[in-house]
């Protein structure tokens, strides 16, 4: 089994908070932001998934591909109205 600490519950307005020991937050690698998970008796804290997360790889790779262009780059055809009548 892992590394074990107790810690107290504390108020912090009208929430209650436990201050976990440093150790515990390196071991396994905790940043700022968590998420936290009520199963059964027990409460489950993990690192924050982040929804965008890898996208910016995402991103480089379809653009090797070659699948980051508009699909609708060309522009539709005007009707008589849309030259004459429309104003911006």
């Amino acid at each position: 089994m892992g590394t074990m600490a107790k810690a107290r519950i504390v108020k912090i307005g009208n929430s209650h908070g436990i201050r976990i020991p440093k150790l515990l937050l390196e071991q396994v690698g905790l940043g700022t932001d968590v998420e936290v998970e009520a199963r059964g008796r027990e409460l489950v804290v993990r690192s924050a998934h982040h929804a965008r997360a890898g996208w910016d790889e995402q991103f480089r790779v379809m653009a090797e591909r070659g699948d980051d262009r508009l699909l609708d780059a060309e522009t539709p055809s005007l009707t008589q109205w849309d030259e004459t009548e429309w104003q911006w």
